[in-house]
């Protein structure tokens, strides 16, 4: 006989997201940055026939990626925090639409076409003397400013 508290319970259930080398549970470390694709090989890499690929870059800049994402998680054996390039799949053996989860090392191409992420030299269109006073812990006032003379 089950408990009433079990037949009930409608939350859901934590990823079953894994470490590769120590297949430990790995625990989220930051915001899931989804990808896009704004190359016809992007969407050729993901099965799509090249033509069809031109057509729709061709239409859309820029198109979603569904089911794959950038995330760092934490694993608990390693100490260490790492970040990974998530595809999700439907996995066929369970029932009720559970899925599964396969995970590979970021590769540094790979941030480029991930939304909301910082670039990492900055913003191109904010000049050198704002981002050097946003790198200026201490407020100087006018002697901030250096007077060519």
């Amino acid at each position: 006989m089950t408990r009433r508290c079990d037949r009930n319970r409608k939350r859901s259930k934590r990823r079953a997201i894994y470490c590769p080398i120590h297949q430990c549970y790995l625990d989220s470390a930051s915001r899931k940055y989804s990808l896009f694709a704004d190359k016809p090989e992007h969407l050729q890499q993901r099965g799509m026939k090249r033509l069809s690929a031109l057509t729709l870059i061709q239409s859309c800049t820029a198109v979603p990626l569904t089911g794959e994402w950038l995330e760092a998680f934490w694993c608990q054996d390693c100490q260490a925090r790492a970040w990974y390039h998530v595809r999700r799949y439907e996995n066929p053996q369970s029932r009720g639409g559970a899925y599964g989860y396969e995970l590979a090392p970021a590769p540094e191409s790979l941030w480029r076409q991930a939304s909301g992420v910082i670039q990492p030299g900055g913003n191109p269109s904010v000049g050198e003397f704002t981002r050097r006073s946003a790198r200026n812990n201490s407020y100087q006032g006018v002697r901030g400013f250096s007077l060519i003379g």
